[in-house]
């Protein structure tokens, strides 16, 4: 769980930022559009999970994924995946976290959960800076923390701000299995957040675990992990066993030298759209 809960790291949206800024677009655009795209069928998210690829979508292995990430100035990373719409307006990237058979009987107190975030933002803020990384502020809620037993998905949105006060906005959807939970980090612009994450669920109905990994298929003496669903809102196994705070938490991850994709969109105001906008004729 420790090199896979950052999901609020601002490396990637920096990099994209100053990838526009910098008149680099063009060649990133080139790169990303070099990759090779699955469009339609189904992708396999490594051996745990499968998700239906809709028509004008696409989806990245492994090694893509990993490249893509690249691109946009991150460390290579195995067994992430990735799925966007064709105009790459916001992409999706999956990866599984074995921690552990999560239990959902835990009722989870948004308000509660706010504070202890929030009353951690000085301590990551420090953490940041130390690093040379600009501060993240936590406003509230954008979409409170909400689990559908049905579906077996818990999903929350933060509203965020950096230091020039420009509006962030993470979006979070964790899926439960049988050993573990599938991570699904969106990335979008804050401007048009409800009608991306309203894409991005319409695409998790098309997710699936496979036989054998699924929640509903947990048996006596399987991994049971050490936390519940508020935890996972919070950092999971990490913030538990260091008992930190959010942001401390993943301030940690960044003196480790951990460097993960983004959650908290910061920089895509700043060029991200232009970036990846393109002809069909190049599709």
């Amino acid at each position: 769980m420790i090199k896979k809960i950052a999901g609020l790291m601002v490396g990637l949206a920096l990099a994209f930022g100053a990838a526009a800024q910098d008149g680099e677009d063009s060649k990133a655009m080139k790169e990303i559009q070099s990759l090779q795209w699955q469009k339609g069928g189904t992708g396999q998210i490594a051996s745990m999970a499968n998700i239906k690829v809709p028509a004008d979508y696409g989806f990245l292995g492994d090694r893509d994924t990993s490249k893509f990430l690249q691109i946009a100035g991150n460390p290579p990373r195995s067994d992430h995946y990735l799925i966007a719409p064709a105009n790459l307006g916001w992409f999706a990237i999956f990866n599984f976290d074995d921690s552990g058979y999560v239990k959902d009987d835990e009722k989870i107190d948004s308000a509660d959960l706010l504070k202890s975030i929030k009353s951690s933002d000085a301590a990551g803020n420090k953490e940041r800076k130390r690093l040379g990384l600009p501060a993240i502020y936590t406003d509230g809620w954008a979409v409170e923390p909400h689990y559908d037993n049905a579906t077996k998905r818990l999903e929350w949105g933060l509203r965020l701000r950096d230091e020039s006060g420009r509006p962030v906005v993470n979006y979070t959807s964790r899926l439960l299995g049988r050993s573990g939970v599938m991570e699904a980090t969106l990335v979008t612009d804050p401007e048009t957040m409800t009608t991306d994450v309203a894409q991005f669920q319409k695409v998790l109905t098309g997710f699936e675990y496979n036989g054998g990994h699924k929640y509903s298929e947990f048996k006596k003496g399987d991994k049971v992990a050490a936390f519940g669903l508020a935890a996972l809102v919070l950092g999971g196994a990490a913030a538990v066993a260091t008992k930190k705070g959010f942001w401390a938490v993943l301030g940690g991850f960044f003196a480790a030298g951990w460097k993960f994709i983004v959650a908290a969109v910061v920089a895509l105001g700043a060029g991200i759209g232009k970036l990846f906008k393109r002809d069909k004729s190049s599709q």
